[in-house]
């Protein structure tokens, strides 16, 4: 293989594909967008990956998939998502989506799956394993500490090393080590200073010295920003295509000694080693059962939907019974977010046809306009007119494509007004109102206390109308419990002082208080906690049972405990095993989980949930031994529904085996961290910068600072020529939008991610258009440089010629 050759399987070929060598039989493969869905283009794909994409089975998202606590069911639609896949020739699916909810506000939260790191890392495990025991590839994204879109491109997360290793990679590192994913995808931000793409630490002494990661890394899509460090670095292909640019860059570092041609080496071994993988699994024609898959997708929605409130027993409801369903979405549903997960669905319920198949007593009012978020006063008085004739009024409700998704975040966590208005509106007339939530992440619920049944459907794929249908009528027994903590507002966050932050850094000051984390420490109130979820029976716990009341650390203890099924009905528990650390000299959380099981009981049934709980179940990260270290002490073992309902508990004392490790004593300068509770997570640069242990990078653009191949086009835009260049790159990309129903919301994505696009990244997008003379040209122009820049503009366009 020539030198030529072997740089240039380090990168795509197009959007999707890999570069074959066709002199030495090597085949070009085909990634596709993922995770809850294929996304296959239905033709050549567009510059922005964007356009129509074959018709393929929508699962629920992660936010909804997360809420099952079903390891065997996120296994099951993975190996549904891989059957897919071969029927389409597709080697690779890009997913799933591991990264923490910090914030209830990141557009792209309706993609991830828990603000739990122990939750998200057993759930991407069982997705990975589903999909690769099909013989097709995973791709575990977005590695790391992605968790907001603002300035995804280049903002720079600056978050401490025992943060870092208990919050943001400990789900990686479970499903990494568990699942072993074909590949890893590499997060376009910075982490302390450092493009994830380029981040040696991450992903070389981390992802593969110390988890022992032997797959590929690619980037996500165009977050290459130096292609020869990001090689030094461990990372192996670059995505999309870098239309030759990047592939000469790497020819040259190796002719002037800048790059070990044994590191490209490496790098082009794993790249085959995919490639004939895919080779060799491929099943040319393999086909799947669409109706199979469909009713998978309904089963899904149902057992990942939770159920609120349940005031009185109002639900499930009688077949026969005279119901009022209002709202657009029971037409019109909400079933997934915008961006690059968008799924062709193969199919589509509408719940307010699912829910006819249970009563012939049904009538129906739109309630809001999808495109207004005022209220509209004769929609709600004609949805207040047949609820009032009506035994339950049963209202959907939630968040327009508008609100969330990829390429910019919320500003807030309400919603609509038009919603919120019809609320209070009609359980103002009719006391049994029931809501039925489609949202990908938490909102606000000023109406609670006046409705009798809340519902979160999150969003629930293409079967969600079927599945809310067989809920709400007692066919499927709700077992959903929340992955999430819906807080009482959005400020009540740990992060709401922090997030999104930039324009150049975002610190993670709240620390590991993420979530119920934060919320149990600090003893505040929350709408919903995390964990939380109602069924249609009741459940008891008792005799738990311990394997000793005392263990040393590198030895395993067993958990037992007895959960019955004391109700009328059939129904599915989720057990979760919480610990906590009775006394410990630094800072931790109340409680963690550690364990968690779903069992399906027959009334009056009962069984035996066992787990085995091991050194890391007990331990916090050590920055000063760069380890994980458990103190000698008592511990709590917590079992219960939620993290806020423990039914049993016991302790058990855990003994050191390193009893001589020192443990970091920040009470001095980073008291904020032992002060909880208190009504508010304030941390102060001081107390932040001891526990980040070094100075803290600037958040400025200073006055008069040269713009650069990194700098935005938002940023660029401020300037003459930058503005001329954006409003041409901007028309560019909305003309190759469709002009399909959701072609607003792609407008306003596209709009957003342009705005954090750096000028790097032009290069990629315009398939090669314009010219990295080009881009240099334009930079000194944009730097008030005109003669430079018309010079270098004219030797582009001379080489172009």
């Amino acid at each position: 293989m020539t030198l030529e050759e072997k740089a240039s399987l380090c990168s795509g070929l197009d959007m999707f594909r890999l570069k074959g060598i066709p002199r030495l039989g090597i085949p070009s493969i085909l990634l596709s967008d993922g995770p809850h869905g294929l996304r296959k283009p239905a033709a050549d794909p567009d510059h922005l990956g964007i356009g129509q994409s074959i018709p393929s089975t929508c699962f629920p998202t992660a936010s909804a998939m997360a809420s099952s606590w079903d390891r065997n069911l996120v296994y099951e639609i993975g190996y549904a998502l891989g059957e897919e896949c071969l029927h389409e020739d597709v080697a690779v699916i890009l997913g799933p989506g591991a990264n923490i909810k910090r914030s209830p506000l990141c557009g792209r939260n309706f993609e991830y799956l828990s603000e739990d790191p122990f939750l998200t890392g057993e759930l991407a495990a069982s997705m990975i394993e589903g999909i690769q025991s099909t013989g097709v590839g995973a791709s575990l994204k977005h590695f790391a500490v992605n968790n907001q879109e603002y300035r995804r491109m280049t903002i720079d997360a600056i978050v401490d090393e025992r943060t870092l290793r208990e919050i943001y990679l400990a789900g990686f590192e479970i499903a990494v080590k568990q699942s072993k994913p074909r590949t890893v995808m590499c997060s376009y931000n910075m982490v302390n200073g450092e493009y994830a793409s380029e981040n040696k630490r991450l992903l070389t002494e981390i992802l593969r010295k110390e988890w022992g990661f032997e797959g590929l890394v690619m980037t996500d899509w165009g977050a290459c920003n130096d292609r020869v460090e990001g090689l030094k670095a461990g990372q192996d292909l670059e995505m999309p295509s870098s239309f030759g640019v990047n592939d000469a860059k790497i020819v040259r570092a190796v002719k002037d000694g800048t790059l070990d041609e044994t590191v490209l080496d490496q790098t082009v071994e794993r790249v085959l080693e995919l490639i004939y993988d895919a080779v060799e699994n491929r099943l040319p024609d393999y086909c799947y059962e669409k109706r199979t898959h469909h009713v998978m997708a309904r089963q899904a929605a149902a057992e990942s939907m939770v159920l609120l409130k349940n005031e009185g027993g109002l639900l499930p409801l009688k077949k026969g019974v005279k119901i009022a369903v209002i709202g657009a979405f029971a037409m019109h549903p909400r079933y997934q977010g915008s961006g690059s997960s968008q799924v062709n669905p193969c199919r589509l319920e509408k719940a307010y046809c699912e829910l006819a198949t249970y009563t012939s007593e049904i009538a129906f009012a739109r309630g809001y306009d999808l495109k207004s978020d005022m209220p509209a006063e004769e929609l709600v008085t004609e949805a207040c007119k047949i609820a009032l004739g009506a035994e339950v009024a049963i209202i959907f409700a939630g968040l327009p494509d508008s609100y969330e998704s990829e390429g910019f975040d919320r500003e807030h966590i309400r919603m609509p007004d038009s919603h919120n208005e019809l609320i209070r509106r009609v359980s103002a007339v009719n006391p049994s109102t029931i809501v039925v939530l489609a949202n990908g992440a938490p909102v606000e619920m000023p109406w609670i206390d006046n409705v009798k049944a809340v519902l979160e459907g999150y969003l629930g794929g293409q079967a969600v109308g079927g599945a809310t249908a067989d809920i709400l009528f007692g066919m499927v027994n709700p077992s959903g419990k929340l992955a999430e903590t819906f807080a009482l507002q959005l400020e009540d966050y740990p992060s709401a002082n922090y997030f999104p932050a930039g324009p150049r850094t975002a610190e993670y000051r709240e620390g590991i208080y993420v979530g119920y984390r934060y919320f149990d420490r600090a003893k505040k109130a929350v709408l919903f906690p995390f964990g939380h979820g109602l069924s249609y029976t009741s459940f008891e716990y008792s005799d738990i049972e311990l394997s000793s009341s005392r263990v040393k650390d590198d030895e395993d203890l067993k958990v037992g405990v007895l959960v019955k099924n004391t109700g009328d009905v059939a129904g599915a528990e989720v057990v979760q095993l919480y610990v906590r650390d009775v006394e410990s000299t630094i800072f931790r959380p109340e409680k963690e989980l550690k364990g968690f099981d779903k069992v399906f009981l027959q009334p009056g049934e009962v069984t035996r949930i066992e787990f085995t709980l091991d050194r890391r179940s007990f331990a916090y990260y050590n920055v000063e031994i760069a380890d994980w270290h458990v103190e000698s002490g008592a511990f709590e073992i917590l079992i219960g529904s939620s993290s806020a309902d423990i039914r049993v508990r016991e302790t058990v004392y855990v003994e050191s085996t390193r009893p001589e490790v020192p443990v970091p004593d920040l009470r001095a300068t980073a008291g904020t961290y032992y002060n909880l509770p208190s009504d508010d997570l304030v941390v102060d640069s001081e107390a932040f910068k001891a526990i980040y242990g070094k100075e803290l990078p600037s958040n400025l653009m200073l006055e008069g600072e040269p713009y650069t191949i990194n700098s935005t086009l938002g940023d660029v835009k401020e300037t003459f020529f930058g503005r001329i260049f954006f409003e041409m790159v901007h028309n560019t990309a909305r003309n190759t939008l469709p002009e399909a129903e959701d072609g607003q919301i792609q407008k306003i994505m596209t709009g957003k991610m342009l705005e954090d696009l750096p000028l790097r990244n032009v290069l990629i997008f315009s398939e090669g258009k314009i010219s990295e003379q080009t881009l240099e040209g334009l930079l000194l122009l944009i730097n008030r440089k005109p003669v430079q820049g018309l010079v270098r503009l004219s030797k582009a366009l001379m080489l172009k010629v």
